[in-house]
C-alpha cells in the first residue's frame, strides 16, 4: 500500500494496517497536557458541533480570565495596578499549566 493509503495508520507486524489512536500532547517532562481522552472529546464535538463551538468559546473566555488573574497577581507583587507584558510572561513561567505557552509571545 502507498503512503497516502496509510495516512493515519501504522503497519502491524502481520502487514495489516491498524488505525493509530490520537495521542494527547505532552509537556517537556512528558506529562499529558489534557486530562480528558481526546477520542471522547472528538465524539462530543461530532455529536453536536454547534454546542461544541459554544463550549470552546466559553472555555477560551475562562482561560483568558485565569491567565489574566495570574498575570495581575504578578503585577501586584511588584506593587503595580497595571498589567505589563512581563507580568504575562511571569505568569506563563510560574504556572505549570501555562508551560505550553512558553516562547509564544517572543
Amino acid at each position: 500500500a502507498g503512503m497516502a493509503a496509510l495516512a493515519g495508520k501504522e503497519e502491524a507486524s502481520g502487514g495489516e494496517a491498524v488505525a493509530l489512536q490520537p495521542q494527547a500532547p505532552t509537556n517537556a517532562s512528558g506529562a499529558r497536557l489534557s486530562r480528558l481522552p481526546l477520542a471522547r472529546v472528538k465524539a462530543l464535538v461530532k455529536a453536536d458541533p454547534d454546542e461544541a463551538i459554544f463550549i470552546l468559546a466559553r472555555t477560551a473566555e475562562l482561560f483568558v480570565e485565569t491567565i489574566a488573574k495570574d498575570a495581575y497577581c504578578c503585577a501586584q507583587q511588584r506593587k503595580r495596578k497595571t498589567l505589563q507584558r512581563r507580568d504575562l510572561d511571569n505568569a506563563i513561567e510560574d504556572v505549570d499549566e501555562f508551560a505550553f505557552l512558553e516562547g509564544t509571545l517572543d
